[in-house]
């Protein structure tokens, strides 16, 4: 009895890892998939930057699936369950970019002054609108789930509301580029930009920066640690170092510690300047609107002021293989790949209600990146890596609106339970 038992024990366990090595098929897929295009790209124009962006889109949807690097996820995290590890990644992704971005503006531009302006980053103006834009934005992120990158990055994950909430944003887009004008007469035209290395020079600049994110840690892990939810750990048990395989499984099994992608994501935003304009995830999508909506007639042919500032660019192009196209491309494979690999690629069919908070959060995160120049990967982490005060005002009006979302959510719910009485 217990020879057969162990027979089919075995013959069972063979069978899972049977099937188990095909989840590594889609991943194989993208990896040897990338090859061919990798070289095809090589024969366009500037087709070494379109290499560079393939590499780094496949590692950023990599990261940023696997880590769960998500502002609204972080934000919720931590308002509604007390956990600050999202937002301390999002911080020091903040403080490894700023590093990263200071020694290559050095290079370009040497002696910073006020009026010069590194070329192609994201150094945007600072008024009202830049306020009122963070608000929709972060407003946006409450109602459809998502970030415009973690809606990018979870088509990879078979969401059924990041193609809704995508689909939203390109109407988001349009209502943007319609009310511009009139904005950039009332106040843009004449808003600062403010670029801190301008004023405070390189060291000063990365110095109040690192200072002013080395105090919002502290007071994040102050307020972890009154709430009472910081529970100790129980001392672990000396183990045995795993093996390779060990090692290779832990990176597909539930999700990368927060800081690890934290840092990785800081690291890719400062390597990409290297080779091409800093992190953007709607300059394509932008773009590519702005261009049917002006064929269309929907939005003026004359966006004033639009195309002189920094920011995720929304001018029309001639040609979609772009540097930031191709990375948009890598970063949906790289997270299907990532998300098939870890078995977290669980499609299913969207609901009404799946589509409505996507098409609704999408237009107002739409409109927030139009009229901000940028979403929390452009504006707020390129920008503020960069030293643009742009960037900071623009993540502390998202900030703001996310908690204001989760404390109406709150009430809501208390109010509903009460009458449920």
């Amino acid at each position: 009895m217990t020879s057969v038992t162990g027979e089919h024990t075995q013959n069972v366990n063979g069978g899972h890892r049977a099937r188990d090595w095909t989840r590594w098929l889609p991943l194989a897929a993208v990896l040897a998939a990338a090859w061919p295009v990798a070289a095809q790209l090589q024969l366009q124009g500037g087709g070494r930057t379109l290499v560079f962006a393939l590499a780094l889109g496949l590692l950023l949807g990599l990261v940023l699936q696997r880590s769960r690097f998500c502002f609204y996820c972080h934000a919720r995290d931590w308002f509604e369950f007390g956990d600050p590890r999202g937002v301390l990644s999002i911080l020091l992704a903040l403080a490894v970019g700023s590093a990263g971005m200071t020694v290559v503006l050095g290079s370009w531009v040497a002696v910073p002054q006020p009026g010069q302006l590194p070329p192609d980053m994201h150094i945007g103006p600072v008024s009202w609108v830049l306020v009122l834009a963070g608000l929709a934005f972060g407003a946006g992120m409450s109602v459809s789930g998502s970030c415009i990158s973690a809606h990018w990055y979870r088509l990879g994950e078979g969401s059924p509301v990041a193609p809704f909430a995508l689909v939203g944003t390109g109407l988001g887009f349009v209502l943007g580029f319609r009310s511009w004008n009139p904005l950039y007469s009332l106040a843009i035209a004449d808003a600062p930009v403010i670029w801190l290395p301008a004023h405070l020079g390189y060291g000063g600049a990365l110095a109040l920066q690192l200072a002013v994110l080395g105090l919002l840690a502290a007071w994040v892990w102050r307020i972890h640690g009154r709430s009472g939810r910081a529970q100790p750990r129980p001392a672990a048990e000396p183990a045995q170092p795993p093996g390779l395989r060990q090692l290779w499984l832990s990176l597909w099994q539930g999700r990368w510690n927060a800081a690890l992608g934290g840092l990785a994501v800081g690291l890719i935003a400062a390597a990409a300047i290297v080779r091409m304009r800093p992190l953007g995830v709607t300059t394509t999508l932008g773009s590519t609107v702005r261009g049917w909506a002006q064929a269309g007639g929907w939005v003026p042919e004359r966006l004033h002021g639009l195309d002189t500032l920094g920011g995720c660019a929304t001018a029309v192009l001639n040609s979609l293989l772009t540097p930031h196209a191709v990375l948009l491309l890598g970063l949906v494979a790289g997270a299907w790949g990532a998300a098939v690999a870890s078995r977290q690629w669980t499609p299913r069919r969207p609901t009404w209600r799946d589509a409505a908070r996507g098409l609704a959060g999408g237009a107002l995160l739409g409109w927030g990146a139009m009229t901000g120049l940028g979403c929390t990967i452009g504006t707020l982490l390129s920008g503020s890596m960069a030293g643009a005060l742009s960037g900071w005002v623009f993540g502390a009006a998202v900030f703001t609106a996310l908690w204001l979302g989760f404390v109406l959510r709150r009430w809501l719910h208390e109010r509903a339970g009460v009458r449920g009485l």
